[in-house]
C-alpha cells in the first residue's frame, strides 16, 4: 500500500515503514539501522521487559507484533505503534510488581508531540491520540461494565469506534489459546452490547407523525390508554412506511380508529 499523503518528509518515511502489509522487518531494520531512533527516539526506549521481576514480555516487541496484525491502515498502526509509548515514563515498582500507571495518558500526549513534529495533519494527530488514550479502557470490561459504562465507552470513542475496537483486538499477543479467545470472546460481547444499546435508543428517539395533543384534538377524545395506543399504531406506521403528510396521518389513525371501535 502507498505511504501517506504527508509532505513532510518524516511523517512520509514513517507512513512508508507502517504501510506495508507486513511492516514487522521494517520496523526492526529501521531500529537496527538507528533511523527509528531518529524518527521517533521514544521507541526504542521500549526495549524492556514488561516486568523485569518475572521476565517476560518486551514492550517493544509486543509493540511490534501488535503493528503488524492491524490492517494497514495509518491511523489504527500509528496508534498501534504508540499504544504503549508511555510506559517507559510511568513505570514503577509497588509491592514487589510493576505498575505502568496512566501510561495511556502520558502516551497520548507523547504522540500528539512527537506526530506532529514529524509533520502528520492535525486531524490525524489528534485520532491517534485518541486511539492511545482509550486503548487500556477495555481491560476492565470482564469485571462487569453496567449498561451506563458501555454508552460511554462507545460515546468517547465515536468515530474511531471501528478502529478502537480492532486495535484492542490486536493488543493481544498471548501465546494462550484460551487467554486469547477469552479477550476476543469480551470484544465480540461488548460490540453487541454496543449494537442492542444504540438500537434501543434510537427506538426511544422515536417519535409518531402526531403527538398526544394532536391526536386527541383529532379524534375528540381525551387523555387515557386510547391515546398511548393510536400513539404506539402511528410510530408503528412510521416505522414501516417512513415520513406521511399529515393529512395521510389522520386517514389512517381515522381507519384505525374506526375499526377499532
Amino acid at each position: 500500500m502507498a505511504a501517506s499523503s504527508d509532505t513532510a518528509p518524516g511523517a512520509a518515511r514513517l507512513s512508508a515503514i507502517l504501510l506495508e502489509p507486513d511492516c514487522a522487518p521494517g520496523l526492526w531494520a529501521s531500529v537496527d539501522s538507528g533511523e527509528m531512533g531518529v524518527l521517533v527516539p521514544e521507541l526504542p526506549l521500549l526495549r524492556m521487559e514488561q516486568d523485569p521481576i518475572h521476565r517476560h514480555k518486551d514492550v517493544l516487541a509486543h509493540t511490534f507484533a501488535v503493528v503488524n496484525k492491524t490492517d494497514p491502515e495509518i491511523t489504527v498502526r500509528l496508534g498501534a505503534l504508540f499504544h504503549d509509548i508511555g510506559k517507559p515514563r510511568t513505570r514503577s515498582f509497588e509491592h514487589g510488581e510493576v505498575t505502568f500507571r496512566h501510561h495511556e495518558a502520558v502516551g497520548a500526549r507523547m504522540a500528539r508531540k512527537r506526530l506532529t513534529e514529524l509533520g502528520y495533519g492535525e486531524q490525524l494527530v489528534e485520532d491517534v491520540a485518541e486511539l492511545v488514550r482509550l486503548s487500556g479502557r477495555f481491560k476492565g470490561y470482564t469485571d462487569g461494565w453496567s449498561d451506563s459504562a458501555v454508552r460511554r465507552y462507545a460515546r468517547d470513542a465515536g468515530p474511531l469506534l471501528g478502529k478502537l475496537n480492532h486495535m484492542i483486538r490486536c493488543d493481544c499477543t498471548t501465546r494462550n489459546r484460551a487467554k486469547a479467545a477469552g479477550i476476543q470472546a469480551a470484544m465480540d460481547d461488548l460490540e453487541r452490547r454496543i449494537q442492542e444499546l444504540a438500537e434501543e435508543e434510537r427506538f426511544r428517539a422515536e417519535r409518531p407523525g402526531m403527538d398526544g395533543d394532536a391526536v386527541m384534538a383529532h379524534l375528540g377524545i381525551g387523555p387515557g390508554r386510547e391515546v398511548g395506543e393510536a400513539l404506539a399504531f402511528l410510530l408503528a406506521l412510521k416505522r414501516a412506511e417512513g415520513d406521511l403528510e399529515r393529512s395521510e396521518l389522520e386517514a389512517r389513525l381515522d381507519a384505525w380508529w374506526a375499526e377499532r371501535a
